[in-house]
């Protein structure tokens, strides 16, 4: 019977075998699909793999003005702090609905 020196060499063996193993395989399999990509003309579109999939974290569209202020100023109705100009209007008691776009 083997001791566990053994056996962990062995197992170890094994692996490095199996990982070989593997990147044999891996290549001719790549070597399959870039041949298949070849012959019918396919694109990264076509296989899914557009860029479509990894939404990138670009710029926000500016929000839709909802309300246009005295001077011209403008605000979404959003949320967060209201900007000062609808603090006046509220504070002098006009409501805000009436300055809306």
């Amino acid at each position: 019977m083997s001791n566990y020196k053994e056996l962990m060499a062995q197992a170890e063996a094994l692996m490095v075998q199996a990982e070989e193993a593997r990147k044999a395989e891996l290549a001719g399999v790549i070597a399959e699909i870039k041949a298949k990509i070849k012959e019918y003309g396919l694109s990264a579109s076509d296989l899914g793999l557009s860029g479509a999939a990894r939404k990138s974290r670009g710029a926000k569209a500016p929000a839709v003005v909802k309300y246009r202020g005295p001077n011209g100023e403008t605000w979404a109705g959003g949320l967060g702090r209201k900007p000062e100009w609808v603090r006046q209007v509220i504070a002098q008691g006009k409501n805000i609905e009436d300055f809306r776009v």
